[in-house]
């Protein structure tokens, strides 16, 4: 079976890449080399990269720094039956982190604000995935294999926007919480809830409301802070037009 013509395999392993937040991890034992499958929570990175906080401790962390190689699945957690959700089984290599580490943890404690309480512990790391290919499987005649450049977001030229990011998510969290409120519920049709910015990049805005999280995609791609003020304004304004549109009906 082929996919359908309306279906954006891309997108959707993009989607699921930035709103999953826990996820199954499979690391090879250290010595027999015996598959070994582990829960773990994550976030993203700018460029979609699942971001890790593990333990020393940890079985898959003492399996990872023996080999790299992994492969974290992630679903969307749709009601009924999961297996009629989307899927992604991502592989790839998983580094301790070096150069990011400030962004890392940043944008986890984004997603996960409780882990404030041992981020700092000496036995924790950050760890990235740097994705090799993915196998999308997203129900009868989508089952798709994707390499990294088709479900990872090109960060070319966006320097200035990762820059401005850390402020531009604290910007909309402090003073614009109405707007976010209005992202979700009349761009994307959520339930109205205390919505926040967790980080943006090139292509959207993520957002979430305790453990639930939204994508928020751009329509064009933008690449510093400017575009982005001008690209989330532009979304607000879209946000209330629908709103005052269906106040009107």
């Amino acid at each position: 079976m082929q996919p359908t013509p309306d279906f954006d395999p891309g997108k959707l392993a993009k989607s699921l890449l930035r709103r999953s937040r826990q996820g199954a991890l499979a690391t090879l034992m250290a010595g027999s080399g015996d598959p070994y499958c582990s829960l773990v929570n994550l976030a993203s990175h700018p460029d979609g990269s699942p971001i890790l906080l593990i333990s020393g401790l940890a079985v898959h962390t003492r399996n990872i720094l023996a080999d790299s190689r992994v492969s974290l699945m992630l679903d969307e957690r749709a009601a009924g039956d999961p297996l009629e959700g989307a899927r992604i089984m991502l592989s790839g290599h998983a580094e301790p982190a070096d150069a990011d580490k400030d962004l890392l943890r940043r944008r986890y404690l984004n997603a996960h604000p409780s882990a404030g309480a041992f981020v700092s512990f000496k036995d924790f790391s950050f760890f990235r995935i740097r994705p090799t290919g993915t196998h999308l499987v997203a129900g009868f005649g989508r089952i798709v294999d994707l390499k990294p450049e088709q479900f990872l977001t090109d960060l070319t030229g966006a320097e200035d926007l990762l820059t401005a990011e850390e402020g531009a998510v604290e910007h909309m969290n402090a003073d614009h919480r109405e707007a976010m409120g209005l992202y979700a519920t009349k761009l994307l049709g959520a339930a109205a809830g205390d919505w926040r910015c967790t980080g943006c990049d090139p292509e959207g805005l993520d957002m979430q409301d305790g453990q639930t999280v939204l994508r928020l995609d751009f329509p064009e791609r933008v690449a510093d802070g400017t575009a982005l003020r001008k690209m989330l304004v532009r979304l607000a304004g879209e946000a209330r037009t629908r709103m005052n549109q269906s106040a009107t009906h």
